[in-house]
């Protein structure tokens, strides 16, 4: 009788074991489809078009760093490599036709005037621009245009939305991009380009500090010398500086 009572216990403890083994492997599935679910929720927040209703400070500043820092080290590098490579030209006397067509598409009236309109600037410039012009990626014109810099339109023959707001009668129009990249290299082209942006472009030159460089960008804003001030706090608030190639 005890033999009988000794099998039955261990064939009941066999079977407990497999029941754990089988819920063991369930609980294990559905952690794995839960994780599924997580990253695809996630995975939401990172898309230009979609801006979660609820976001914390930290979780905004996630989305817009993951949005908009690759993007602009792409550019950054592009940028950077053409003006090495335009340099060398100049040193060693070769392109000299892609130099002078370099000139009239950047307004440059010599070698040097070129070589300070071609050198990108810093990395963390690009991101408190951005992070300011599109209250973090979060604006209108950056979720239906890509225009994270809100840069103004005035070719009705491109693409671009108006402004949900009007000045006097006047409509005001602000460009379309097609990616990120695109919005990120026209706003350095603008920089390069511009007239206003002169005082800007000759610190350039000289230095990489980003502390220094945005003293010259007061005309970017009708609030002058107060936007250089406020880029600056944005940088070393949130460290931008760091991603300074």
């Amino acid at each position: 009788m005890r033999i009988i009572v000794l099998i039955m216990s261990l064939f009941m403890i066999a079977c407990d074991n497999k029941v754990e083994k089988t819920e063991n492997k369930i609980s294990e599935s559905v952690v794995v489809e839960n994780t599924a679910e997580v990253v695809d929720k996630s995975a939401l927040q990172y898309m230009p078009e979609v801006v979660p209703e609820k976001m914390t400070v930290q979780e905004k500043k996630q989305r817009f760093r993951q949005l908009i820092l690759p993007p602009v080290k792409r550019v950054f590098n592009e940028l950077q490599q053409q003006y090495k490579d335009v340099k060398a030209a100049m040193r060693t006397g070769k392109n000299l036709a892609n130099i002078e067509q370099l000139k009239q598409e950047y307004k440059a009236k010599s070698n040097e005037d070129l070589l300070e309109r071609l050198k990108p600037h810093p990395v963390s410039i690009v991101l408190a621009q951005a992070a300011m012009e599109s209250a973090w990626a979060t604006s209108r014109f950056f979720v239906q245009a890509k225009n994270i810099f809100g840069v103004w339109s005035f070719n009705k023959n491109e693409p671009r939305i108006a402004a949900a707001e009007k000045r006097g009668n006047k409509t005001i129009w602000l460009k379309k991009y097609v990616t990120i990249e695109a919005a990120i290299r026209d706003n350095y082209r603008v920089l390069a380009r511009g007239a206003a942006f002169e005082k800007f472009r000759q610190l350039r030159a000289k230095s990489n500090n980003p502390f220094e460089l945005v003293k010259g960008l007061d005309k970017y804003s009708e609030i002058g010398a107060k936007y250089g001030q406020e880029l600056a706090a944005v940088i070393r608030y949130n460290k931008f500086d760091k991603f300074d190639l």
